[in-house]
């Protein structure tokens, strides 16, 4: 098997293919802040000294909680740092997460996180759609115009997508460039796996976010299989970075957004970059679907 590139383009960027996840920066269920709120800034400062320079982040995360940790830690932000978030979605006061949709609600949630980033301009933004069974309609091709003009406008260097169908992917397309789609995609979860297709052909960038799984019992047979276990003996590696290893193998243009609140496992999520599978591993990796 060929070695992978250690590097992809994320619109006209090129970023390490393995990045940040900042979801987890947060306390319970996504909401609300950490329980130690310097460990958190250590771990963005050490993910970019580790060469990490793609973050996914939202203002949702919390909210407000995330951005707010990204500036702390890293403003002012190294000028190959590509900073990735995503609209469409509000919390509410009990944590609920709510539709923010509209497009002059999704132009309000990227000048939000602009400010609370305080940058000019995202590297790109993912238009995060509730119901990837739906079928494109007048109200997606007004939600893509705001993002399209966002761009344009000079707020967003580009259009991306989140938790899309091969056919909202398709009908984006026909309407404009999109630089990356981010899915939910695993050893154990290849529902996406037409619109993975779909972006390597198109040569658009794929962030599979959950790449290691929910945390659940699901995730623990995913990592615990006996393929996964001995891939991972005979390599020295953990389990967690064969799944990634495996993901990074699937195409060039995946882009790994593991997220953590462990020093240690982004360190060794880092590392996953550097593991070559073999034939046979990936073809094994690959039958456990």
């Amino acid at each position: 098997m060929p070695i992978q590139p250690a590097r992809f383009p994320l619109g006209d960027r090129s970023v390490a293919r393995v990045g940040y996840g900042a979801m987890q920066l947060t306390g319970p269920g996504v909401f609300g802040p950490p329980s130690d709120r310097g460990a958190a800034l250590e771990l963005l400062r050490t993910a970019v000294e580790l060469g990490v320079d793609h973050i996914d982040t939202a203002q949702y995360y919390g909210p407000d909680v995330v951005n707010d940790l990204i500036r702390d830690a890293l403003y002012p932000y190294p000028a190959d740092l590509a900073i990735v978030s995503k609209v469409a979605v509000r919390r509410g006061h009990r944590g609920e997460i709510l539709p923010y949709d509209e497009p002059a609600e999704l132009r309000a949630g990227i000048e939000d996180n602009l400010r609370s980033l305080r940058v000019d301009r995202l590297a790109a933004v993912n238009l995060r759609m509730p119901d990837p069974a739906a079928l494109p309609d007048r109200r997606f091709d007004d939600q893509l115009a705001a993002m399209v003009q966002a761009r344009d406008d000079g707020l967003i260097e580009g259009v991306g997508l989140s938790n899309v169908s091969r056919a909202q992917l398709e009908h984006a397309l026909t309407i404009t460039n999109i630089v990356t789609v981010q899915n939910s995609y695993s050893l154990g979860e290849r529902g996406s796996q037409d619109v993975l297709d779909l972006t390597t052909e198109r040569g658009i960038s794929f962030a599979p976010y959950l790449p290691l799984g929910w945390p659940t019992a699901e995730r623990l047979r995913s990592l615990e299989s006996p393929v996964v276990l001995e891939i991972a003996s005979r390599l020295a590696r953990t389990p967690a970075q064969i799944a990634l290893a495996w993901l990074l193998s699937l195409a060039p243009s995946v882009l790994l957004i593991a997220g953590t609140r462990s020093i240690e496992h982004l360190r060794e999520n880092v590392l996953a970059a550097d593991i070559d599978l073999t034939p046979e591993d990936r073809e094994a990796l690959t039958a456990l679907g």
